[in-house]
């Protein structure tokens, strides 16, 4: 058996969305070693820990250097047989790191993000650095079709190691309520939630002015905000920002959770206006599992999920107005209509998103290169 590593910008995503992945490795006999940024989630994963900070949004060419050095020291002294590698720094610097150690590693492209939204300079060397970088992994997996094209396109991975899978797949079982779909807040309202990280580029500015139009026509419906803010990104929403975008009485921001599927269940529609450049927004897939109607935008990874008039509507990226349109639209459904979207999203994901498809794609991928690894010794 083999002693896996998995490395990520934050404990807070791995105690979410890794476990299962983490476990199922368990179960087969490999060791497996955690490795992020500490905080608060840290000491809540069952599985040896060892804290790396990750500047992810820095663009500081000596920080960066820094990151790497961090890596090669921390490979060298835990000695991984396969490291699993997500987010930008630990997909470059982490393969940087495993190449001059020769360690096998798998990457994860899980969305662009911000440098992809914005061209410049930085994307560019963003760029050259995921050219070198993914020569060395056995195997890149994205999490939509579009993202993978791109970088097969522009010379960024080979395609022989380049493959599909969706996301990071959900949890059927604990997002499965699909019990009173229409059901109502305390308050007798209809509950849009946009469930995200708090950062511009998820849309929140256009979600809130579109609410803010709304509720000048009707007071039956509540616009709320589930996510975090003051995140490790430029585009992040501090608590002083947010308190002005909730001024406006119906606008609620709620905080954290890490039972998100508990107010999944009290929304009536969950909303993502994102034009960040998505992976697969996971919060979307959550929804849907719960037979929640949806509304993205028509961009790469809302897409994915969101089939327009068949499981939720598509509006145009940074536009409230569409946004508004489409809100309109779905609190004007009847509740028969509601449901079929919701019953439609629920057999999408499990026909499509299972997180047990992803773990299996996973663990073919580390059986291969433990095998490809005996061939050669």
């Amino acid at each position: 058996m083999a002693r896996i590593a998995i490395i990520l910008n934050a404990s807070w995503n791995i105690y979410n969305f890794r476990l299962p992945l983490l476990d199922r490795l368990s179960t087969l006999g490999h060791e497996i070693i955690v490795m992020a940024p500490e905080d608060e989630y840290s000491r809540k994963i069952p599985y040896k820990f060892h804290p790396i900070p990750i500047k992810s949004q820095s663009v500081n060419p000596f920080g960066d250097l820094l990151i790497f050095f961090n890596f090669f020291k921390l490979f060298k002294k835990t000695k991984p047989d396969v490291l699993l590698l997500y987010t930008i720094k630990p997909n470059v610097y982490g393969n940087f790191a495993a190449y001059l150690l020769g360690i096998k590693t798998i990457s994860n492209i899980a969305g662009l993000g911000t440098l992809f939204i914005h061209p410049g300079f930085a994307t560019k060397i963003a760029k050259l650095l995921y050219w070198l970088a993914l020569k060395v992994p056995a195997k890149v997996f994205f999490q939509n079709e579009e993202d993978m094209e791109t970088f097969k396109k522009e010379g960024l991975v080979s395609k022989n190691i380049a493959e599909r899978i969706p996301g990071s797949g959900v949890d059927l079982y604990r997002f499965s309520s699909c019990l009173n779909a229409e059901k109502k807040n305390r308050k007798g309202k209809f509950v849009f939630l946009l469930l995200s990280r708090m950062l511009w580029d998820k849309g929140v500015g256009e979600y809130v002015e579109a609410a803010g139009s709304f509720l000048r026509i009707r007071t039956d419906v509540e616009f709320q905000l589930l996510g975090f803010l003051d995140s490790d990104n430029p585009q992040a929403i501090s608590q002083k920002e947010m308190d002005r975008l909730t001024a406006t009485e119906g606008v609620v921001y709620l905080g954290v959770s890490d039972h998100v599927e508990e107010f999944i269940q009290n929304a009536d529609c969950v909303v993502l206006p994102s034009y960040y450049k998505e992976g697969l927004p996971r919060s979307l897939l959550e929804a849907a599992a719960m037979c929640k109607p949806i509304i993205a935008t028509d961009v790469s990874g809302c897409r994915d999920v969101v089939e327009d008039g068949v499981n939720g509507f598509l509006c145009r990226p940074r536009d409230s107005r569409s946004l508004l349109e489409k809100m309109e639209k779905m609190i004007d459904l009847d509740v028969g209509e509601r449901a079929r979207l919701g019953n439609n999203g629920r057999k999408k994901v499990i026909k499509e998103f299972d997180q047990r498809l992803v773990i299996e794609k996973y663990v073919q991928a580390v059986s291969d290169i433990l095998v490809c690894g005996k061939k050669n010794a």
